[in-house]
């Protein structure tokens, strides 16, 4: 009789058991309910703006009164505004100076930390730093005062004999100083970069090294093919990043984009139009163009990667 019992308890118990697809209800409302709010800000912080700045940009509003439907008013006015067309030229300046220059300075160091330096943990996050800062008031700030006329600049090329400048105020060099401090952030893809380095394998090297291949040839046909999918990773987040500067340009040039507009990035216009000229309508107008010049420099990005990304397989 024990045995029977014991067998109806062991049967009664299996009846209770969830079954697998129970399981797997619970835990997709589980995962709803841990996904919600992100979702939640999908939707309220990326997608809901989003189409209220097409909505708006199809309008004139002022921030103060309902918007009045304008059509495509906001869009002919793009290609009629000096001014929108400078910040380009001066954007696309940038973009095309900053972003090489800094590759190039991340990929020469990452290079020097990989060769196994002592203490490389420290070296790397002291030039990872940069990277931290360099989209700060504050830095930018500091960046204001070194190329200032009184400033450390100026002060380093008096012990030399040389006369020095106002770089922030003199519109041929204004620009190119905010590229000075885009290139010292290079921390980001310093590390990537490195990263990359390591996973290179050794055996190729050796194998070079057998066949008399120096320093340069094994950097021309070893490291440099290897890393262009590296390269390309950067590049596409670097250009991007690089469209949607905006507070060093700020800082710098007092929110005036001077001198001359000489640093009047085009998110600094943008701004100006939508919250100095209270002109929301055209601000947003002008932030679906940059989505659209971003995204148009992103697929131009890929499809150039067909010809010189190359990956191991």
């Amino acid at each position: 009789m024990s045995v029977v019992t014991e067998l109806r308890k062991t049967a009664k118990g299996a009846k209770a058991a969830p079954s697998r697809r129970g399981l797997r209800n619970g835990d997709g409302k589980a995962a709803a309910v841990f996904l919600l709010p992100w979702f939640l800000g999908l939707g309220l912080i990326t997608i809901g703006p989003m189409v209220a700045s097409g909505y708006l940009s199809f309008t004139d509003y002022n921030l103060l009164e309902p918007p009045e439907w304008t059509g495509l008013e906001n869009y002919v006015r793009l290609f009629e505004d000096p001014r929108l067309l400078n910040s380009l030229q001066v954007t696309f300046t940038y973009v095309f100076t900053a972003v090489p220059l800094q590759l190039l300075a991340a990929l020469a160091l990452a290079l020097i930390l990989d060769r196994g330096l002592k203490g490389l943990p420290f070296y790397r996050s002291v030039l990872y730093l940069p990277s931290l800062l360099g989209g700060s008031v504050a830095v930018a700030i500091l960046w204001r005062q070194v190329f200032g006329i009184d400033g450390l600049v100026n002060e380093f090329l008096a012990l030399f004999g040389i006369q020095g400048r106002g770089w922030v105020s003199d519109p041929e060099t204004a620009l190119y100083t905010l590229v000075l401090l885009h290139i010292w952030t290079f921390g980001a893809p310093m590390i990537i970069f490195l990263a990359g380095l390591r996973q290179i394998p050794e055996m190729y090297y050796e194998a070079a090294a057998i066949d008399g291949a120096g320093v340069v040839r094994k950097f021309r046909s070893i490291t440099l093919p290897l890393l262009t999918p590296i390269i390309f990773f950067n590049l596409v987040l670097q250009v991007i990043g690089a469209f949607q500067s905006f507070t060093q340009a700020f800082v710098v040039s007092g929110g005036t984009g001077g001198p001359a507009d000489s640093t009047m990035f085009y998110t600094l216009y943008l701004y100006q139009k939508g919250f100095t000229a209270f002109d929301m309508g055209y601000a947003s107008a002008m932030a679906w163009l940059l989505v659209l010049i971003v995204a148009v420099m992103t697929l131009v990005n890929f499809f150039a990667s067909k010809f010189w990304v190359f990956y191991d397989d």
